[in-house]
């Protein structure tokens, strides 16, 4: 047993957090890659050993706050069920806003960067184009499973700036190490890498269906709009069953301030 290393262990779960008080220190929980190469190997997750990689459809923007999509428990999905009602009733608008509202799909992948090992698992959040990667490299022959513990591969993550983008955002490519290696030398921390690992559908707060229909109501008609052309809004009961949400006098600048929100989004959005 390695005393030191859980004794580094121990002092990382009782730290206090380190970006204010009541708030979450999210680099011990989460690494985002900065401009530049790094090297990370991709750990077999402890939550599904076939299967490294954890979809979620996430909301961005409609409140100040970061929504996780009740869908991903199975449960209904007040926003996705307006999306839904407004592709129904169809017109240009409601179109054009129902894909605005649906959830965006984050994909989180548990990781240990090198160099940084002491600091232990922690989760790569990215899009489309880096999980297309990543499955691209996986599914090859002459590759295989990268993430074995014993016969699997580093990666290389490369990230460039919005100098090289010509967007707001970093974008980040992977390729694969030629050489096969061990997650590490030292059994210990395999051990405690394969079963310490954040859970990425603990870490966001679950709000209920009628939080979050409210504050889809409240994001279409803001407080300070007035009564002229409000959307009508049916509360219902037994939210499963009678949900309703007028989707006939959604306002066009709604679409508008959406496409703000999601224009140019990378790979590397800021969590």
């Amino acid at each position: 047993m390695d005393l030191s290393l859980l004794q580094k262990k121990l002092d990382g779960l009782q730290q206090k957090p380190t970006t204010g008080s009541g708030k979450t220190d999210y680099t011990t929980i989460y690494w985002k890659p900065s401009i530049g190469k790094q090297q990370i190997r991709i750990v077999p997750s402890t939550y599904n050993a076939s299967n490294p990689f954890t979809e979620l459809g996430i909301y961005y923007g409609i409140t100040n706050k970061v929504m996780i999509s009740p869908a991903n428990f199975g449960e209904k999905d007040p926003i996705a069920l307006f999306a839904s009602k407004l592709r129904e009733e169809y017109s240009k608008e409601n179109y054009v806003l129902a894909k605005k509202l649906d959830a965006k799909n984050r994909i989180f992948v548990p990781v240990i960067v090198r160099g940084e090992e002491d600091k232990g698992v922690r989760l790569w959040q990215f899009g489309k184009l880096v999980y297309e990667e990543l499955l691209a490299l996986a599914v090859d022959d002459e590759i295989g499973d990268y993430t074995d513990i014993v016969s699997g591969r580093d990666l290389t993550v490369e990230t460039v700036g919005p100098e090289s983008t010509g967007t707001a955002y970093n974008k980040s490519s992977v390729r694969v190490r030629l050489k096969t290696s061990p997650l590490s030398d030292d059994a210990s921390k395999v051990e405690i890498w394969s079963k310490e690992q954040p859970n990425p559908k603990e870490l966001f707060k679950r709000y209920t269906f009628d939080e979050m229909k409210s504050a889809l109501e409240k994001w279409l008609v803001p407080e300070d709009a007035g009564n002229e052309d409000m959307p009508e809004v049916s509360t219902p009961s037994t939210p499963a069953s009678n949900f309703s949400l007028d989707t006939t006098k959604v306002k066009q600048n709604k679409v508008d301030e959406f496409d703000s929100l999601f224009d140019n989004k990378t790979d590397d959005l800021p969590f």
